[in-house]
């Protein structure tokens, strides 16, 4: 809402008027049509066509929980942008991977963010991992009509629970519906491949390098099997966002540090292009 810019300076009363820790809520009340949701499109005859970011995974480790995804945008077959990023961090202790329809996914996640802002605001405290993984199904679900136009969200929420001393990962799908994943999970096109790959380099006793290394690997085993998923470009120097949390909060890996990580994937894979031979071969 826009503040009143007459000569008294002051608020519009619905700033004023004590209402609900949630912003969502407010926004539904004075200016519904602001909500992704509440949008109305014009009528199509087929599935719109916008860019889609693909793919997220996410690992747990003692010590906190890593997050990453790849740098790939697509829209049909086309690559619709190289460089996207699709991991952000929701607050100090959690973090938002977006897969699904770009544009909507990072507007989804600013208004999330708002959301645990002003709840911390006005209620003094923060919404425990739950709380906000519970918020962001509902955010899902108010996205519903316009995913069955083809316009879906389907994210990864991963954090540090403080009260639990623990990294935890919540996946969903297009209704809103949560689930927990326990140790890893991914989401996107590529999922299945990275999926695959995590399974199998997966141990409860990881480090946050060896978690951090895991993540990267999973993405370039996905890239390797799925076009809209992007592998570490060493010619543009365009490699995957890689963010870790523990109970010392959100952490962003430098260009620097993801490259390493990537350039000794690379090292490994050029020596053997399909991965280590079995023991039985």
């Amino acid at each position: 809402m826009e503040a009143n810019t007459r000569s008294t300076g002051r608020l519009p009363a619905a700033f004023l008027t004590p209402g609900s820790s949630s912003f969502m809520d407010f926004l539904s009340e004075h200016q519904p049509e602001m909500l992704p949701g509440n949008r109305q499109l014009p009528p199509t005859q087929g599935v719109i066509e916008a860019p889609h970011g693909t793919t997220i995974v996410a690992v747990t480790f003692p010590g906190g929980v890593v997050l990453a995804g790849d740098r790939r945008a697509t829209m049909g077959n086309v690559i619709a942008q190289r460089d996207i990023e699709k991991v952000f961090p929701a607050d100090e202790y959690s973090a938002v991977g977006i897969a699904g329809t770009a544009g909507l996914a990072v507007e989804m996640v600013k208004l999330f963010q708002l959301e645990l802002e002003h709840f911390e605001k006005v209620e003094g405290a923060q919404l425990s991992l739950e709380g906000k993984a519970n918020r962001l199904s509902t955010m899902i679900r108010s996205n519903l009509g316009m995913a069955m136009q083809g316009l879906a969200v389907v994210p990864l929420f991963a954090g540090y629970d403080v009260d639990r001393e623990r990294g935890r990962i919540f996946s969903y799908d297009v209704t809103g519906g949560r689930s927990e994943e326990h140790n890893y999970a991914a989401t996107g096109s590529g999922s299945i491949f990275a999926r695959g790959a995590m399974k199998k380099l997966f141990r409860e006793d990881l480090t946050e390098e060896q978690a951090t290394t895991l993540v990267v690997q999973a993405l370039y085993d996905a890239a390797d099997d799925d076009s809209a998923t992007g592998g570490p470009d060493v010619a543009r120097r365009i490699y995957p966002i890689v963010t870790v949390i523990t109970e010392d909060g959100f952490r962003r890996l430098t260009d620097e540090e993801s490259s390493d990580i990537a350039r000794s994937i690379l090292e490994r894979r050029l020596e053997q292009p399909d991965g280590p031979r079995a023991a039985l071969l």
